[in-house]
């Protein structure tokens, strides 16, 4: 399955252990990148809100890149994936798509309307199905208990992201349990990890990301996995200062999707990248069979 792979800022920045997480995965899997290097940001929602034109005119080109290749778009983001879909929701109007297009015509590229954008957990479930990733799992996530956090783009607004599927806000239980780990039922798992207001009302974005936390952990969940690296950095990234904020302990280990799927296929922490982590999920991670130590994972 070929398809345009659209890593986003974050897996190249703040968390380039997702992007090798990825790179460790797709193969097996069936999945074959070609990605989109001179691809640009998508805003990630600010620049819509500053300056919509530029917002579309940048995801447009994008979009215009991967429909000259006839590929699909996958993404590893979750705010990449809301923020695309959103777009090109806008760009089926066709006198918007001619004012984005008039900008794009000096590169020579057209957008006609016909990409697909689509998350790697959506891809997993539907395009490669969860039968043939089960098949490919080496060490199984038994006994580890983990905690789907979807945060917001992949769950809302459902005309966007479930319109063909009603059942795409339980894909990461249904991966969790494939993996052969428990899925951890709690009420956060779909809420926001507070990252939107963090440098706007920092007080209350903390408190937000620690009671999404608190919350995994009070129904016994080992760790977290989120397909939002954003996500990511927040839960991970603010954890210390989010547990002071709430004045309590959490020291839940956040894991990317593509991350947990490693584990299960036999990679190593260190081949993920978890030395990366802030929370570092090495004696978790021991608990089934992981020489975390050697592993270079905290």
């Amino acid at each position: 399955m070929k398809v345009a792979f659209y890593p986003g800022c974050v897996a190249k920045g703040g968390a380039p252990e997702l992007y090798q997480s990825v790179k460790r995965i797709v193969e097996p899997l069936g999945i074959t990148p070609t990605e989109l290097f001179d691809a640009a940001c998508t805003g990630a929602g600010v620049l819509t809100e500053r300056n919509p034109l530029l917002a579309d005119t940048l995801n447009g080109r994008t979009f215009a890149m991967a429909e000259r290749q006839g590929l699909p778009i996958m993404t590893i983001c979750s705010t990449c994936t809301g923020t695309m879909l959103a777009c090109n929701a806008r760009l089926q109007d066709p006198e918007r798509r001619g004012q984005v297009n008039a900008l794009l015509a000096p590169e020579k590229l057209e957008y006609r309307g016909t990409t697909e954008i689509k998350h790697l957990l959506w891809m997993l479930v539907e395009d490669v199905g969860l039968q043939r990733v089960a098949a490919l799992v080496k060490r199984p996530l038994t006994g580890l208990r983990v905690a789907p956090f979807y945060g917001c783009y992949l769950v809302r607004p459902s005309a966007l992201v479930d319109d063909s599927r009603r059942d795409r806000d339980t894909y990461l239980e249904q991966l969790i349990a494939a993996l052969g780990g428990e899925p951890v039922e709690y009420d956060s798992a779909r809420k926001c990890c507070g990252f939107p207001i963090i440098t706007m009302n920092r007080e209350n974005g903390l408190r937000m990301t620690g009671r999404n936390i608190a919350d995994a952990k009070e129904h016994g969940a080992d760790v977290m996995v989120t397909p939002c690296p954003l996500c990511h950095l927040n839960l991970d990234g603010q954890q210390q200062e989010a547990a002071r904020a709430l004045g309590v302990p959490l020291g839940v280990p956040i894991l990317h999707l593509p991350q947990l799927i490693g584990l299960a296929f036999g990679h190593t922490p260190a081949e993920l990248g978890m030395g990366h982590h802030l929370v570092g999920p090495g004696s978790t991670l021991h608990r089934y069979g992981q020489p975390a130590e050697a592993a270079g994972a905290r």
